[in-house]
């Protein structure tokens, strides 16, 4: 799903509609037309109707807001950031930068968003009599309403991913249990089965002359079983960035050249790049590591001190590069690599000396092919041109809810400081 347009920013949320939430919006307002002609017949005109049942729908959608706001303001209170509520087909959407550190937290971020609604239905229900006396379109307005808010939440708290109700299951039983990922299965497993169910009764429907009821629960079905792969996709990554080392994924884009080596020869390298991939040019003085140099020297220098101009005149410290261990895990790649100013790492070998480069490219591909997907090598090369993953995989945001939930191995995260700098030897 897309991001959709962004209408305003609520507490520093940016609100979003995504377009299908335009043919949602319509079919509700239809819905409510027709149900607002049967319970007032009579009582007021065919615009008058069309009227209400828009502004029904609107406030529908305003019910799915503060719904998800509850969601998002109890994840702020914890120090969570929240990229974005988006509006859309199937209800609405809080996307969190990463999730609760502790699954009482997580219990509390879940739960917020079902007893917001509950709370709805139960103020829209107790003012619908006295609205009704006062006008009957109102009445029937805040009935309406309250009655889909409690709908809403008791719906929310069904025991399965990515229901709020399954997010619950999650976190309780990652407060039994000690383990996140234990609860990810348990809770996706009820999912599982509730989005079957949901399939299952609406073909049922729809084979009895359900209609539009039927398809919903289909649809509901589907989303609920994409949803729980994606779950476990989620669970795939993290295993793999767990399990992987830097060395499995590590290439070599860098090249090796002599301090005596001349602004101009390096001026001629850089011309017979080809590829233009930006490779590493690191120095060294017979056998033993210097330094690296860039193309600062080629710009401040003129051009006829080229010749008589030594690398080893000019060398940034190998230290100034970001650099990782050959032995680490995966997952500290990734969290080194979500800044956005490091798009490529030095791997050291044992002995603190260079031993390759990793990119993001490189991480995801090694990751991907853990997973038994061998990605297209176009598609690979254009990610390394950009600096960013492909198809758009986030493993620094993976990475950062394994360290926020202890998903990691202990030893791994207590070592999650800047690795020594390269020897210079």
């Amino acid at each position: 799903m897309g991001d959709g347009w962004q209408l305003l920013t609520i507490r520093g949320i940016p609100l979003r509609i995504h377009p299908s939430w335009f043919v949602i919006l319509a079919l509700a307002t239809l819905a409510f037309q027709e149900r607002y002609g049967q319970l007032l017949a009579g009582a007021t005109n065919a615009a008058s109707l069309w009227l209400l049942a828009f502004l029904t729908a609107l406030l529908l959608f305003v019910s799915v807001l503060l719904h998800e706001l509850g969601h998002s303001l109890v994840a702020m209170a914890q120090g969570v950031k929240v990229r974005s509520i988006t509006l859309f087909l199937l209800g609405g959407v809080a996307s969190v930068e990463r999730e609760s550190t502790t699954p009482w937290g997580a219990l509390l971020v879940a739960a917020a968003g079902p007893m917001v609604s509950l709370l709805l239905a139960a103020g829209l229900l107790t003012i619908t009599h006295p609205l009704a006396h006062i006008s009957p379109l109102l009445g029937a307005m805040a009935g309406e309403l309250g009655a889909l808010n409690l709908v809403l939440g008791l719906f929310n708290l069904l025991p399965g991913l990515p229901l709020d109700g399954g997010l619950i299951v999650k976190a309780l039983v990652w407060q039994a249990t000690g383990s996140q990922r234990q609860g990810v299965k348990v809770a996706v497993g009820c999912g599982r089965f509730l989005s079957l169910l949901a399939v299952g009764l609406g073909t049922v429907l729809v084979l009895r002359g359900g209609g539009i009821s039927g398809l919903w629960l289909i649809l509901l079905g589907w989303f609920g079983l994409g949803a729980a792969r994606n779950q476990l996709q989620g669970l795939a990554l993290q295993k793999a960035l767990r399990d992987l080392k830097v060395r499995d994924a590590a290439k070599r884009r860098f090249r090796v050249l002599e301090s005596s080596t001349s602004l101009r020869e390096l001026s001629q390298v850089r011309i017979a790049d080809e590829d233009g991939n930006g490779d590493w040019f690191l120095v060294c003085d017979q056998g033993r590591w210097q330094g690296v140099i860039d193309d600062e020297p080629l710009k401040t220098m003129p051009v006829q001190r080229w010749d008589g101009e030594r690398l080893g005149n000019h060398l940034r410290p190998l230290s100034s590069l970001s650099s990782i261990r050959e032995d680490a895990p995966l997952w500290q790649a990734a969290l080194q690599l979500d800044d956005p100013d490091c798009r490529r790492l030095l791997v050291l070998s044992a002995a603190g000396l260079p031993s390759g480069t990793l990119e993001r490219s490189d991480l995801s591909e090694a990751v991907l092919a853990r997973l038994g997907l061998n990605l297209p090598k176009g598609l690979v090369e254009a990610a390394q041109r950009q600096g960013g993953y492909p198809l758009g995989l986030a493993l620094g945001q993976v990475a950062r809810s394994m360290l926020a939930s202890g998903e990691t191995d202990t030893d791994n995260a207590s070592s999650l400081q800047a690795p020594p700098a390269p020897s210079q030897r």
